[in-house]
C-alpha cells in the first residue's frame, strides 16, 4: 500500500494529475472514483473581471424609462431606505440596441457595443445580501461567512492545472478588496488549490511575483537543493502522516521552483507590442486584462481581475457622484474589457474561455443624499434583488439579454439568477455537475452551492 506523499511522487510531484486530491478523498470514503469532468467541457478557462463595489445597472444595461415617468417618486415596500433615499432617480445615459441581435447598453459602453453579438447579458440576478462583505463572500463562494472554499478553487480543485509550471488559479488586483485573501481562498480544500495574489501595481514581473530568480544559484544548483529539501520534508513528513498542510507546503515550493523559467515570461506583458498595450489602456485594469489574457494562452485556467484601487477602495461603490464617476469608470472598464474580448477572438481562444464581468451586487434606482434633485451629486445606495451581469465565450448564447426586473429594476421578476445559479451555470460550462463536485470535511460532504443551485440552461448554446 502507497500512502499519499509516495503515490503523489511516482506520479510526476504531484502537478497534472486532474482531481487527485479529490479521487484521494473518495478512496479513503471507500466510494467509487468521480469521473471529472462529467461531461464535455464548453470553457477550459474562465476569466471574472470583478467590478469591486457594485455597478449600476439601470446606468448600463437594463434601462429604465418609468424612473423618468415616476422621478422624485418615493418607491414602496422594504427595499426602500428611507434614511437616504430621496426618490427615483433617472439614468442621464442614452441606451440602444447593438448588433444583429439587438443587445440593448448605454452610452456608457461604446467598445463593448461592438461586441453585441457576443454578450450574454443576464438581466434578472439577485442576491443574498445588500452589504459589501457578505456580498462579496456569497459572489465568490456562495456563502456569508468567511468559511468556505471559493469558486476558483473549487474549479481548480475538479479539474486540475494545464501547466505544471504555473499555478491553475491566479488572482490580478492593485489593492486588496474588502475581505481581502478569503475571497480567493481555497479554505478546507487542499492548499494548492488557494489563488495566488498578485499585486499590479507594478507590470515589472519580477515585482509581480518577487523573487522570481534566485540572486546567486544557478537552476542546477537550486535542483540540488530542492532534491536535498526534499529528503529532508519526507522524514519529516513519515512521522506526520495525513497532514495536508505539510503536503501543501512541499508543492507550493515545488511549484515555486517550476515557476521560475515559464513564468519569467508568461507574466511578462513588456513582451507584448505596444499597439495592443494602447488597446487595453495603460491603466492597472487595462493591463491586468493583459496579463490575464497572457496567463489564460499559458494555461491558468481560473483568473480573477479585480477593479479595485491601490489602497483597496471599491471604485464602483458610488453612494456620491454616481453619474460622474460611472462616466469614469466605464471608460476604463469599457475599454479594457472590449480588448480583452477582442484578443481572445483573434487569437481563436473566445469560443473556450468564458468571460464574466460584474460585481457582488447593484445599485438602487432611487437617487442617495438627493433632497434637492441636484442629480450630479446624487449617488445610488446597495441593491441586491436585482441587478445585471455579462458572460461572454465558453459556450454562452451571445446576443442574449436574459432575465428581467421589474419596470423600475428594484426586483429580479422573470427567469431569476441567484449567485448559486450562476455558481452551477459557470461549473456546467466547465464539465462539472455541481452537485456532484463535492469534499467531504468536518464529516459533511460540501459542495460549491451547497443545497442550491439551478443551472441556466437558457443562457447555454
Amino acid at each position: 500500500m502507497l500512502n499519499r506523499r509516495q503515490m503523489l511522487q511516482q506520479a510526476g510531484a504531484g502537478f497534472g494529475m486532474v482531481g487527485l486530491a479529490g479521487a484521494l478523498n473518495y478512496l479513503q470514503a471507500g466510494e467509487a472514483l468521480p469521473s471529472i469532468p462529467h461531461f464535455t467541457p464548453k470553457a477550459k478557462r474562465v476569466i471574472f473581471l470583478f467590478m469591486n463595489g457594485a455597478p449600476s445597472h439601470v446606468d448600463t444595461f437594463d434601462p429604465k424609462p418609468a424612473l423618468a415617468k415616476h422621478e422624485g417618486a418615493q418607491p414602496s415596500g422594504e427595499l426602500y431606505r428611507k434614511n437616504t433615499g430621496s426618490g427615483f432617480m433617472p439614468s442621464p445615459f442614452k441606451f440602444r440596441a447593438h448588433g444583429e441581435s439587438g443587445v440593448v447598453m448605454s452610452e456608457l459602453l461604446p467598445n463593448l457595443a461592438a461586441h453585441a453579438d457576443d454578450l450574454c447579458v443576464l438581466r434578472s440576478m439577485h442576491t443574498n445580501v445588500p452589504n459589501h462583505e457578505p456580498g462579496l463572500l456569497v459572489m465568490n463562494s456562495g456563502n456569508q461567512q468567511p468559511v468556505r472554499p471559493s469558486l476558483g478553487s473549487w474549479c481548480s480543485y475538479g479539474l486540475g492545472t494545464e501547466n505544471e509550471n504555473l499555478p491553475g488559479y491566479v488572482v490580478l488586483c492593485p489593492g486588496l478588496p474588502v475581505v481581502g485573501p478569503q475571497l480567493w481562498s481555497s479554505s478546507f480544500l487542499p492548499g494548492e488549490h488557494q489563488g495566488m495574489s498578485v499585486d499590479t501595481n507594478d507590470m515589472h514581473v519580477d515585482k509581480l511575483v518577487a523573487n522570481l530568480k534566485h540572486p546567486n544559484l544557478t537552476r542546477a544548483q537550486q535542483q540540488r537543493q530542492l532534491e536535498f529539501l526534499s529528503k529532508l520534508n519526507r522524514l519529516h513528513r513519515d512521522k506526520r502522516q495525513g497532514e495536508a498542510e505539510l503536503d501543501a507546503q512541499i508543492r507550493a515550493m515545488e511549484l515555486a521552483f517550476n515557476m521560475q523559467r515559464e513564468a519569467s515570461e508568461a507574466f511578462d506583458v513588456r513582451r507584448e507590442p505596444a499597439h495592443i498595450h494602447d488597446m487595453y489602456g495603460q491603466t492597472p485594469f487595462g493591463q491586468s486584462c493583459l496579463l490575464a489574457r497572457r496567463l489564460c494562452e499559458n494555461g491558468v485556467r481560473f483568473l480573477q481581475v479585480y477593479y479595485v484601487t491601490k489602497t483597496g477602495k471599491q471604485p464602483w461603490d458610488t453612494h456620491s457622484e454616481n453619474n460622474k464617476k460611472h462616466r469614469e469608470l466605464c471608460a476604463d472598464s469599457d475599454r479594457a474589457t472590449a480588448a480583452l474580448l477582442t484578443d481572445l477572438k483573434a487569437r481563436g481562444m473566445l469560443e473556450d474561455t468564458l468571460v464574466i464581468w460584474g460585481g457582488e451586487f447593484g445599485r438602487t434606482p432611487y437617487a442617495q443624499n438627493n433632497k434637492n434633485k441636484d442629480y450630479s451629486k446624487a449617488g445610488r445606495d446597495h441593491h441586491h434583488t436585482g441587478f445585471s451581469m455579462f458572460m461572454a465565450g465558453g459556450g454562452t448564447r451571445g446576443g442574449l439579454m436574459y432575465g428581467n426586473t421589474d419596470e423600475f429594476g428594484m426586483n429580479a421578476v422573470e427567469n431569476r439568477v441567484h449567485v448559486h445559479d450562476l455558481h452551477a451555470t459557470i461549473l456546467h460550462l466547465m464539465g462539472i455537475d455541481h452537485k456532484r463536485l463535492t469534499y467531504r470535511y468536518s464529516g459533511r460532504d460540501f459542495r460549491l452551492t451547497d443545497v442550491y443551485g439551478e443551472v441556466v440552461r437558457g443562457i447555454v448554446s
